[in-house]
C-alpha cells in the first residue's frame, strides 16, 4: 500500500491493455507525462493505433518504437520531458515526441536531434503518420480487433473523461492557450455517449476534465443536441445531471468559480454527482490576482464557499495556489494565509512560481527570491496540513462509502468520495479486506486519521 502525499503529476502512465501480441505484430510503447488531460490524449492515440493492428508494449525492450507524450507547462516539467525523451532514446532508439512540449520542436531537437518526429498537443493524425513512417502497420483483420472500451492507461474502474480542449483565459503565468488554443467543447451527446460506454465497460468513477470545466459549451453557445429521447444543452450543469444518472461516481475537476457553479451544488446534495469541487483559486489577495490577470474577488469567493457548504454540508473543496508570484509582498502572502484559515479548504496543493518561456508574467517586476518562495511554500503547506489533519480527525467514527483502488497482501487501498486518484488521500483497510477487488464500492467505518489519509474497517 502507498501513502500520501503523492506526487502531483503522474510521471509515467502504464497501459492496462493485456499483452496478447501475435508473432510479428508491430508494437508501440508509450510514456505519458503531465496532467490527466494529456493522459486522455495518450489513450486516444493508443486506441487508434490498436485499431490499426499495433500491439501496446509495457516496456522499452518490447517496443518497435516509443511515443513520449510530453508536458511543457513549467520549466521543471520541460526538463523532465527532455529527460524522459533521452531515456527512451537510450533504451529503445526509435522515439516520436508529442504533447505540449511538442509545440516547441526546436527546443526538443536541439537537445535530442535523433528523435524521429515531433508533433504538438492533440495532433493525433500527425502522431499516427509518424508511427506509420517509423513502424509500418501490418494488421491481421481476423485477429486485431479493438476492444469496445478502447485502450486505457488507468485502472479499469475509473476513467478520465475530457469534455473540452483549450482555454479562453489569459492568465499571465500560463501558456496553455498558446499551446492548446482557445476553448473547443465537444457536443453534449458525444460526451454522454462516451460516458455511457465507459460505464457499460465497467468504469465505476468518471473524472470529468478540461482546461476550464465551468466554461464547457460557451463556444457552442450552449447548443442543444439529441440524447436518448430528449435535448441536452452543452452546459456543465446539464451534462453533470445526465452523467449522474449513469450509475457511476462523477467527479468534477478544474471548475472555475463562475456564478453558475452554485447550480451544481444541488446535484451534489441529491447524490447525482460527487460532492467534490476542484477549483484553482491560485491566490487570495486582489492585487496578486490582478497581476495574474485572474478574477479578483476573494471575499465574494468566501461567501460562495459558505453558500456551497450550507446547501451541501458534505462538500469537499480542493484547490491549488501559487506562492512567490512576481511582486508578492509578505503582507499579500499573509492575506493568503488568513484567507486559507477562513476558507478551511479540504484538499490543497501549492506550487512555487516558476518562469515559463512565453508567459507574460516573466516580464513583471520584483521577482521573489528562491529562498523566500521556499519559506512561503513551507508556511503555506504547514497551515494546509494542519487544516487537513483536523478535518480528517473529525471523520473518525463515521461510516462512509469508499472505492477500492488496489489490493495486496497488506490490505486494500481505497478512496472516499472526497479523494481523487493520484492527488488526494487514501483510506486503508488492513483487516477483513479478503475478497475485495479494485472497483468495489463498500461501506467503511473510519477508525484512525492522519495528516492526509484515513484507516478503517468494513461494515
Amino acid at each position: 500500500m502507498t501513502q500520501n502525499p503523492p506526487s502531483l503529476r503522474p510521471d509515467l502512465a502504464r497501459s492496462f491493455v493485456p499483452d496478447t501480441r501475435r508473432e510479428g505484430q508491430p508494437t508501440i510503447g508509450m510514456v505519458s507525462l503531465g496532467c490527466p488531460k494529456a493522459l486522455v490524449d495518450s489513450e486516444r492515440i493508443l486506441t487508434r493505433l490498436r485499431a490499426e493492428g499495433y500491439a501496446i508494449s509495457p516496456d522499452y525492450q518490447g517496443a518497435d518504437a516509443v511515443i513520449v507524450n510530453t508536458c511543457g507547462f513549467l520549466d521543471s516539467a520541460k526538463a523532465e520531458s527532455l529527460e524522459a525523451i533521452g531515456e527512451a532514446l537510450r533504451e529503445n532508439g526509435k522515439v516520436i515526441v508529442t504533447g505540449c512540449l511538442g509545440a516547441e520542436p526546436d527546443y526538443i531537437t536541439g537537445a535530442h536531434p535523433k528523435v524521429m518526429a515531433v508533433t504538438g498537443p492533440h495532433q493525433y493524425e500527425a502522431v499516427l503518420d509518424a508511427v506509420h513512417g517509423a513502424v509500418p502497420p501490418s494488421p491481421d483483420p481476423f485477429i486485431d480487433l479493438l476492444p469496445a472500451s478502447g485502450v486505457t492507461l488507468t485502472p479499469r474502474h475509473y476513467s478520465y473523461l475530457k469534455i473540452s480542449e483549450g482555454c479562453n483565459h489569459k492568465c499571465k503565468f500560463c501558456i496553455i492557450p498558446d499551446m492548446r488554443g482557445r476553448l473547443v467543447s465537444r457536443p453534449a451527446h458525444a460526451v454522454l455517449r462516451e460516458a455511457e460506454k465507459l460505464v457499460q465497460a465497467g468504469v465505476k468513477e468518471l473524472l470529468v476534465i478540461s482546461q476550464d470545466t465551468s466554461a464547457y459549451g460557451v463556444d457552442r453557445k450552449h447548443d442543444l443536441s439529441q440524447w436518448k429521447d430528449r435535448d441536452v444543452r452543452a452546459h456543465i450543469t446539464d451534462l453533470a445531471r445526465e452523467m449522474g444518472q449513469l450509475g457511476a461516481w462523477v467527479r468534477l475537476h478544474y471548475v472555475y468559480p463562475y456564478p453558475h457553479v452554485r447550480d451544481l451544488i444541488p446535484l451534489m446534495a441529491e447524490g447525482l454527482i460527487l460532492p467534490y469541487l476542484d477549483i484553482p483559486f491560485q491566490h487570495a489577495h486582489p492585487d496578486v490576482l490582478r497581476r495574474m490577470a485572474r478574477p479578483a474577488a476573494a471575499a465574494k469567493t468566501l461567501d460562495e464557499i459558505a453558500a456551497w457548504r450550507a446547501a451541501c454540508p458534505d462538500i469537499t473543496l480542493r484547490s491549488t495556489f501559487i506562492v512567490g508570484y512576481p511582486g508578492e509582498t509578505e503582507a499579500e502572502f499573509q492575506t493568503l494565509l488568513d484567507w486559507l484559515d477562513e476558507a478551511q479548504l479540504d484538499r490543497v496543493g501549492c506550487f512555487q512560481y516558476e518562469n515559463v518561456a512565453g508567459a507574460r508574467s516573466n516580464d513583471l517586476p520584483d521577482h521573489v527570491p528562491a529562498e523566500v518562495k521556499q519559506d512561503r511554500w513551507d508556511r503555506f503547506m504547514e497551515k494546509a496540513q494542519a487544516i487537513s489533519e483536523a478535518k480528517l480527525a473529525a471523520k473518525v467514527g463515521r461510516t462512509i462509502d469508499v472505492i477500492v483502488d488496489e489490493v495486496d497482501d497488506e490490505g486494500a487501498t481505497c478512496r472516499t468520495k472526497a479523494d481523487a486518484p493520484e492527488i488526494d488521500g487514501n483510506l486503508f483497510i488492513d483487516e477483513g479486506f479478503e475478497g475485495l477487488v479494485p472497483g468495489d464500492i463498500v461501506k467503511v467505518t473510519v477508525e484512525e486519521a492522519g495528516e492526509y489519509d484515513l484507516w478503517g474497517r468494513r461494515v
